[in-house]
């Protein structure tokens, strides 16, 4: 039905109309379900104007398309692509080129179809299907591919192709220019030193797998001696089913094999002890636990640092011992391998029963690879092993980032590429053809070389491994780690900010504040008023009890039935503090004592209940919090299985409470109950905690809950409300009847038992609200206000519930208190996400919150809207993302937005997220350092993140544009020189400079004051910091851009005429000394022009300086052979006593002066006239 909802422009009112129509008809056949909610909730926007009726675009055009056009239309305008022979210019060679080598790798590597599997216990032998390693493998590479793909990563960019043709064409005598070492000794160097540094990576990353899969796991396995009558032949063995079919005697025993990680194969009976890492996904058979359960943490695979509670399968949990499970014949079936982390179907069969037992499986009877176990001893079969485990399938390859800088200069060197062609193209035309012009054209191809310099690519790499450096040395980010050096770049030029929530932006610890009781409330300072309230209430009670203890039950039901009275202060904390130690999912773990060694049996008769050796273990961390503040005020929890619990009394009396009945949270009812029976009174009471949304139609009228939340969430407080009812016997029997009868029924089951437990949900006793703290990592608040300012957008990707990550946007102020927020509501098919959007569409500057389920129904089919629609907003946060989502989103804002994106995170869960990013950061924290060693960038905290930005970032993308320029300009000046020597010169395809005066001008003369670019910065870092508006500055690539490359061009071009143009008009006379005098005023022109470029100078600046021009003084006594003109065969020589003459000198520095004079005029008036906004602070 929802897809008949139409999504057309309305012309008419009777159209409109008609779509109401169409609507209301939708909505009321849904009946009385959720449905007939949603139309009431969707009644009022829609009537409020007809905007709703409005198609979900941005524009005005194709309003007229019918709505199988509407499903193409968002992403059939964003892939308009330019055709024919312009289309293949500008990159569609690349993408056809892209396209045949993935076609090649698919038919070379064709994917196996995954497909559902029966796992025999125990024997792997009777799998059917080959199944994946257990291998964990995160690299790039092997032996065979590592030199291919290095050089063909090297190789893809222009630049880089570029100068291996050049080099190529050395071979050629014809084309033969200069020394062959001229070319090739700048490209090897780049070559091996990027290929150093590849290995290097690529071994860290080969140890790191290699210490994964060697970790040692204990697989149980069956011995079996064989009894014949010649005598007694032990055979050991795993299994061997052919062997255990012959007809003689035989004697099982059980055994333990250690076996490494990566030769655990599927059907395999693993044993994960207490803290060891589950290394496959297997699924839950027995456990050391009383129980049959256990918890395990899942930090490494969703993000959440919950313990999660675990089920055993009752068939195996039920056999008397461990080696029965060879004994039984029994196998699991499983779904196919996928990718949902929360979700799994799958059933256990004991074939050897009569009746055969046939048990299902779901998501509580699983153990997922890369998860801890938080209590017991396990045993499980295997099920998933390596690629196919659900942690290997969310995490995407790692891939190659490249800069922003890298791509922009990529482009530089493509517009300087046609410059040279252009001017090749001239020179040839001006001979006039004459002779063999393509020989001679392909000369000045080689000679303007220079144009595109190699040493382009070896100061890039070399200042990128300086920034890398100057990062992990700063003293006030102590700990930051860079694992990827060759985009420090793209710190500088963030737009969206992508932050996980746990461990990230909070400590994942939290602290109860705050009681409210309606008429009082009670803070972290007035706790100890309640402590005092609860021990006299108990005292009273236990006095009574003593008293009077056969005639309490009689004695309450004649109170129930007396007019109501107001409760006293003290009774209302006491009923309070009762409900929130007993209204949880909370078990007390107690540690075995120092010296016993042996069986959990053991160390469960050793244990006495002491305040030291136990742990709460929970599903969620606000129940520990609420748990360990009742045993604070006095009321314990000692212990709990699932039939009862207990709590000690501050008098240390042990109050038993039977558990009759639990409703555990869930996401749609926001709400859990629980149904328990005091032993001591037989008195059997219904509780209840939930969101306030939930439970304020739940609870008794009162007039203060919806202020009080209000006021509690501004503080950045999770609120929890609790309620209680109190059930005869009789009420509480028929209840369970029709509850029972709910649970049986095959069709809507959970319709009927959500009914039946809404039955009690009635004017519900109201006792108390509670406010519990997620405390925030140091200093959040100030960094994500430094971020905004800097004009990055913050978008929180969280797979935790919805009113969590809403309460932490509001705490650590990523929302505003004066924002508005827009909860997107649950939508499940197309039309409800029209009509949700649009009524989104009509808010402005407020922020979004959606969860990952309405956000995979919006993407399927409006796309591009949604995005474009969440990028305007000021903050977005995603609840409930899978590690999959979370990565998809970071995808999507690349490819609508074009900006860059940066994700941080400190789990297993955010590796994909980071990977997908264009600058991934991690931080080690209590979920391991799985995020910071797949990370681009790794630092200790949260807060690091402002300096790393706005200090290292600014300075590295400034410092690489400039160095990126002035490399340039250092190649197109010596271009210009040897263009206008050869037009003097009939056009000849002569060299201006020989040999070892052209290395030596990119490399001794000119490098070092080059390179000290890398230690220059504009503002002071404090200044930085305190403006982070300066950031913003960066973003929009003005550093290095068109507009400033042919600022650069033209000074080359004016610079290089001067200089080859006033050496030839001065020196006149000395003809032969053309070379000496034009290239002295060159070195002297670029040492200058550095000078000019630098805004803050620095010792090592002037140490570089003074260096370069003293080796290039000391050069012109060594080499002279170097500075004649043409071939040194020629005879022409260097004389030195030309030299040192003052007419030399004078006319050397009048000809730098006016090359470099009008420049330092016309930045002197640009500072003046309209000063960068960096000037006004640092002035």
């Amino acid at each position: 039905m929802a897809d008949q909802i139409p999504l057309y422009p309305v012309r008419s009112a009777a159209a409109a109309a008609a779509a109401s129509q169409r609507r209301a008809a939708y909505y009321s056949a849904a009946g009385p379900g959720p449905g007939a909610d949603r139309r009431g909730r969707y009644q009022l926007e829609d009537e409020s104007a007809h905007l709703d009726e409005m198609p979900l675009m941005m524009s005005e055009e194709g309003f007229e398309n019918d709505e199988s056009d509407y499903h193409t239309l968002p992403r059939a305008r964003l892939t308009r692509r330019k055709r024919g022979l312009e289309w293949f210019v500008c990159g569609g060679w690349k993408f056809l080129c892209t396209s045949c080598c993935d076609w090649l790798i698919n038919v070379c590597q064709r994917k196996k179809e995954l497909k559902a599997r029966t796992v025999w216990l125990g024997c792997p032998e009777k799998c059917e299907e080959k199944h994946p390693r257990n291998s964990i493998k995160n690299q790039k590479y092997n032996v065979f591919t590592f030199i291919p793909g290095v050089l063909y990563e090297q190789f893809k960019f222009f630049l880089n192709l570029y100068f291996l043709v050049v080099s190529c064409s050395q071979f050629v005598p014809a084309l033969k220019i200069g020394y062959l070492y001229t070319y090739w000794a700048p490209l090897g160097f780049v070559l091996a030193v990027t290929i150093a540094r590849e290995a290097i990576d690529e071994f860290r990353r080969f140890q790191r797998d290699k210490e994964m899969n060697s970790q040692l796991y204990s697989k149980l396995t069956v011995r079996v001696s064989i009894y014949t009558c010649i005598g007694l032949y032990k055979v050991a063995m795993v299994c061997s089913m052919s062997l255990l079919n012959f007809p003689l005697k035989r004697i099982k025993s059980l055994g333990k094999v250690q076996v490494k990680s990566s030769d655990i194969q599927v059907g395999d009976l693993i044993i994960v002890e207490k803290n060891q890492r589950i290394p496959s996904d297997m699924v839950f058979l027995r456990t050391s636990e009383k129980a049959g359960s256990c918890f395990i943490r899942t930090d490494q695979l969703d993000g959440e640092t919950d313990w999660k509670l675990k089920v055993a399968v009752s068939c195996t949990q039920r056999l008397p011992a461990l080696g029965d499970l060879f004994s039984i014949s029994a196998y699991v079936y499983a779904q196919k391998p996928q990718l949902d982390i929360h979700s799994f179907e799958g059933t256990f069969t004991r074939e050897d029963s009569d009746p055969p037992i046939h048990e299902s499986l779901s998501i509580e009877n699983t153990l997922w690879a890369s998860t801890i176990v938080a209590s017991g001893t396990v045993i499980g079969v295997v099920i998933y092993t390596g690629k196919e485990t659900r942690s290997v399938m969310n995490t995407s390859n790692p891939k190659n980032k490249v800069g922003l800088l890298d791509l922009e200069l990529n482009q530089l060197t493509k517009a300087l590429f046609l410059a040279l062609v252009v001017l090749s193209v001239v020179m040839v035309t001006l001979q006039g053809f004459a002779g063999p012009w393509y020989r001679n054209l392909f000369r000045f191809l080689l000679l303007f070389s220079y144009i595109i310099p190699i040493s382009l690519r070896v100061n890039l790499d070399m200042g990128k491994a300086a920034y890398g450096w100057m990062i992990m040395k700063d003293e006030n980010i102590p700990g930051t780690v860079v694992r990827t050096s060759t985009i420090p770049e793209e710190l500088g030029r963030l737009v969206y900010l992508l932050t996980d929530k746990t461990g990230t932006l909070t400590q994942n610890e939290m602290v109860f504040k705050r009681l409210h009781l309606g008429t009082v409330s009670y803070g972290t300072d007035t706790m100890d008023e309640i402590q005092s309230h609860v021990f006299n209430s108990y005292l009273q009670v236990h006095s009574q009890a003593s008293g009077h203890n056969p005639s309490s039950a009689p004695l309450r039901r004649s109170q129930s039935s007396t007019p109501k009275v107001k409760k006293s202060v003290s009774s209302r904390i006491h009923e309070a503090v009762k409900a929130i130690a007993l209204c949880h999912n909370v078990t007390p773990v107690y540690e075995a004592r120092a010296g016993v060694t042996g069986e959990t049996e053991f160390a469960e008769a050793d244990q006495d209940f002491s305040d030291e050796n136990r742990t709460y273990q929970a599903s969620s961390p606000d129940e520990v919090a609420l748990v360990r503040w009742t045993e604070s005020v006095g009321l314990t929890l000692v212990s709990r299985d699932l039939a009862s619990m207990q709590l000690k009394t501050p008098s240390g009396q042990v109050l038993t409470y039977c558990i009759l009945q639990m409703f555990p949270f869930t996401s749609e009812s926001k709400r859990m109950g629980i149904i328990v029976r005091d032993e001591s009174t037989a008195e059997i009471t219904f509780y209840m905690k939930g969101a306030d949304v939930a439970m304020s139609t739940i609870v008794q009228y009162n007039d203060w809950l919806e202020e009080e939340c209000g006021n509690m969430a501004r503080e950045g407080l999770r609120t929890l409300v609790v309620a209680k009812r109190t059930l005869t016997e009789e009420q509480y029997q028929d209840f369970e009847s029709r509850y029972s009868q709910a649970k049986l029924s095959i069709h809507d089951r959970t319709l009927k038992v959500a009914a039946v437990v809404e039955s009690l949900e009635r004017e519900m006793e109201l006792l108390c609200l509670t406010g519990v703290e997620d405390q925030l990592q140091a200093d959040v608040r100030p960094t994500l206000e430094m971020l905004r300012n800097a004009g990055i957008k913050i978008w929180m990707l969280t797979g935790d519930k919805l009113e969590t990550a809403t309460c932490i946007a509001k705490s650590s102020h990523l929302v505003s208190r004066t924002q508005d927020i827009h909860i997107f509501r649950p939508v499940t098919n197309r039309g409800e996400a029209h009509l949700e959007l649009n009524a989104f569409r009509r808010k402005h500057d407020c922020a979004l919150v959606i969860s990952g389920d309405s956000l995979e129904v919006c993407l399927r089919y409006y796309e591009h809207e949604l995005v474009e629609l969440a990028c305007q907003c000021p903050a977005v946060v995603c609840c409930r993302c899978s590690p999959t989502q979370k990565a998809h989103i970071v995808t999507l804002l690349r490819q609508h937005t074009r900006k860059r994106t940066c994700a941080i995170g400190d789990g297993g869960n955010d590796v994909s997220m980071i990977q997908a990013a264009d600058c991934g950061i991690g931080i080690e924290g209590k979920e391991g350092k799985q995020a910071s060693l797949a990370a681009d960038f790794s630092i200790t905290q949260f807060r690091h993140i402002g300096r790393l930005l706005m200090v290292h970032g600014r300075n590295s993308y400034k410092r690489s544009a400039a160095l990126g320029q002035f490399v340039m300009h250092r190649g197109l000046i010596i271009s210009t020189m040897q263009a206008v020597f050869s037009s003097v010169f009939y056009f000849a395809s002569v060299p201006l400079y020989q040999g070892f005066l052209m290395v030596g001008y990119a490399t001794i003369y000119t490098m070092f004051p080059v390179f000290s670019l890398v230690l220059d910065q504009d503002v002071k870092p404090e200044m930085a910091i305190l403006y982070p508006e300066l950031y913003k500055d960066l973003t929009k690539g003005r550093s290095l851009s068109f507009k400033t490359f042919l600022i650069w061009v033209l000074i080359s071009i004016y610079q290089g005429g001067i200089l080859m143009y006033g050496a030839l008009v001065l020196f006149e006379a000395e003809f032969v000394h053309v070379v000496a005098i034009s290239f002295t005023a060159l070195i002297l022109t670029e040492l200058l022009m550095v000078a000019l470029t630098i805004r803050t100078w620095h010792w090592l600046m002037v140490v570089a300086e003074f260096l370069s021009l003293g080796c290039y003084v000391a050069s012109l006594a060594f080499l002279n052979e170097y500075f004649g003109i043409g071939r040194v065969s020629f005879g022409a020589f260097l004389d030195v006593a030309f030299i040192t003459t003052v007419t030399f000198l004078w006319k050397v520095s009048a000809i730098t002066v006016v090359s470099c004079l009008p420049l330092y005029v016309l930045k002197y008036l640009k500072r003046k006239l309209s000063p960068p906004s960096y000037s006004k602070l640092s002035s």
